[in-house]
């Protein structure tokens, strides 16, 4: 497995991405057009693609925030790939790329159909807190924080 910092200028990035979107689309049917246009991947200088046996096998990224803090977006594994703890890595990976840049805080948003995300973020220590930003009032986002 090899891990690889780089931008969303990322051809890998960008195509597991495009999966993602495909993916999100089904599973977000009607709500797809509005959390859509909180994903956009342009100008995303923090993303991670992970590789097994040189295939781009799963991605994330990170944007800032605010001052302190970043948001992680853009987390997909691609389903020859899962169950083998990829996301886990990747998350640990933002993380240290956050700190490293001195944000002591990642927030990130999920749906609440998506368990195995939550699974993903709970088991890193990730806790429930209010919907924030653009997600409050949106009964189907769930947020999560971790101080870095």
């Amino acid at each position: 497995m090899k891990i690889q910092r780089t931008d969303s200028a990322d051809s890998d990035f960008k195509d597991l991405v495009q999966l993602l979107d495909a993916d999100l689309a089904i599973r977000n049917g009607d709500d797809h057009a509005f959390f859509s246009q909180f994903n956009k991947i342009d100008m995303i200088r923090n993303c991670i693609v992970m590789y097994v046996d040189q295939v781009p096998a799963a991605c994330g990224a990170f944007k800032r925030w605010d001052d302190t803090t970043v948001e992680i977006k853009r987390m997909y594994t691609h389903p020859d790939f899962r169950k083998r703890g990829l996301a886990t890595m990747i998350v640990g990976e933002l993380e240290i790329w956050g700190k490293e840049l001195n944000y002591t805080k990642a927030v990130l948003e999920t749906s609440l159909e998506q368990n195995q995300a939550i699974s993903v973020y709970e088991k890193s220590g990730y806790r429930k807190i209010p919907n924030y930003g653009q997600y409050i009032g949106i009964e189907s986002s769930v947020c999560y924080e971790k101080l870095l």
